[in-house]
C-alpha cells in the first residue's frame, strides 16, 4: 500500500472532527483556529524501537503510548489538549502493523477530544514522533519553577509498577499471570491524568509528569524552584501488587527511580491544602501528600518514619538503552 492510500484509509477522517480545525488531514499542513486569550501549548515526544518500546510491543500499544506520554506533558501543566500531528517511520509498509497503531492512536484520542490534524510516513527504523498541540490560560500555565518553601509535595496514582514491566522484560523476571499481565497494561497503556492535572493547576505551585523516576523529575522541580525536598519514603503510594511481586525494599526503590509511570508530581501550599482535598474526587485519582519543600539547595532528604533513608542504586531511569537524559 502506498504512502496516501495508507493514510486515507486508516488516518483520514476518524477521530473526533473538532470545530476549531478548518484544514486537517490531506492538505500541506492544518489550518486551525486559536480560542482567544489562550496561550498555545506545544509538547513533542518520539518513541523509537528498543529505546522507548520493545520490539514486540503491540502496533495498538505503540499508537496509544505515542499520544498518552504528549498529554501526560499537557496534564502537568494543567492544559487542554485539542490537536495532533503524527510521523511514522516504517521499515516497510506494514498494512495490519498500520492498522492496529491507527487504533490504538484513535482511541485515546477520542478520549481526550484530540483531533489528528496532520504528519508524515516514511520509511525506516521504526520510530514515532506525535506533536501535540493546545492552550491554557496565561494565568493557569503549571511549571516547574513555582515550588515555595513550606509546599507540600504530591503525586497521583502508584508508582513503580510500569518499571518493574520493563525490567521484567530485560531481565528476564517471571511474575503469576495476573501480575504480570497487570504490570504490562500499565506499561502498554499509561493513562494521561488530564483531568488531574484540571483541578491541579487551581492549587498547585509547581508540576511534572514522572517519566524518568520520582526522584530524578522531583530534582528537575529543585533546580528550577531553587528549592529543597524531603520525601517520607513510608508514604509513597505503592500498590499491594508491587510488594507481592518484588518486596517492600525493591518496591520503593522502583517507586522512588522507576521511570514510565506517567503520573503528575506537584507541589501545593499550605492554604491551597482545603481546595485540593475538597476537589479530589473530581480527579477520579488517587492522590498522596508524600513530603515538603524546604529552602535552600541541599537536594532531596529522604526519611523513612522519621529516620533517615539510604537510596541503593540508580538514582533515576535511563530507558531502555541507558542513554536518555
Amino acid at each position: 500500500m502506498k504512502e496516501f492510500e495508507m493514510i486515507q484509509t486508516y488516518f483520514s477522517g476518524r477521530g473526533p472532527q473538532r470545530k476549531d480545525v478548518t484544514v486537517g488531514v490531506g492538505d500541506d499542513a492544518a489550518l486551525i483556529k486559536m480560542p482567544q486569550d489562550k496561550l498555545l501549548v506545544v509538547a513533542t515526544d518520539t518513541m523509537v524501537e528498543n529505546t522507548h518500546f520493545f520490539t514486540d510491543t503491540s502496533a495498538r500499544s505503540i499508537g496509544h503510548r505515542c499520544l498518552a506520554v504528549n498529554l501526560s506533558d499537557f496534564a502537568a501543566m494543567g492544559a487542554e489538549p485539542a490537536w495532533a500531528s503524527v510521523a511514522i517511520t516504517l521499515p516497510s509498509a506494514d498494512e495490519q502493523w498500520v492498522k492496529e497503531f491507527a487504533d490504538g492512536l484513535f482511541e485515546i484520542a477520542e478520549y481526550y477530544n484530540v483531533q489528528i490534524v496532520g504528519g508524515d510516513t516514511t520509511q525506516g527504523p521504526l520510530a514515532v514522533t506525535v506533536s501535540l498541540k493546545g492552550f491554557v490560560t496565561e494565568d493557569k500555565a503549571l511549571l516547574r519553577s513555582g515550588a515555595k518553601a513550606g509546599d507540600w509535595i504530591y503525586v497521583t496514582g502508584e508508582l513503580g509498577e510500569s518499571a518493574l514491566a520493563v525490567e521484567s522484560k530485560l531481565k528476564g523476571l517471571t511474575f503469576p499471570s495476573d501480575i504480570a499481565e497487570h504490570i504490562q497494561q500499565r506499561f502498554d497503556f499509561p493513562v494521561a491524568r488530564i483531568a488531574a492535572g484540571h483541578v491541579i493547576r487551581h492549587a498547585a505551585t509547581s508540576a511534572l509528569d514522572i517519566s524518568d523516576g520520582l526522584i530524578q523529575d522531583l530534582g528537575h522541580i529543585l533546580k528550577a524552584s531553587s528549592v529543597s525536598a524531603r520525601i517520607d519514603v513510608e508514604r509513597l503510594p505503592i500498590s499491594h501488587t508491587l510488594y507481592d511481586a518484588v518486596g517492600q525494599e525493591r518496591a520503593i526503590n522502583l517507586a522512588l527511580t522507576g521511570g514510565e509511570d506517567y503520573e503528575i508530581l506537584f507541589t501545593v501550599p499550605e492554604q491551597k491544602k482545603g481546595y485540593l482535598e475538597q476537589n479530589a474526587t473530581a480527579m477520579g485519582v488517587k492522590y498522596t501528600c508524600i513530603g515538603q519543600i524546604y529552602g535552600g539547595n541541599t537536594g532531596i532528604e529522604l526519611t523513612f518514619n522519621n529516620e533517615p533513608f539510604e537510596l541503593k542504586g540508580e538514582k533515576g531511569f535511563q530507558h531502555f538503552s541507558h542513554d536518555d537524559e
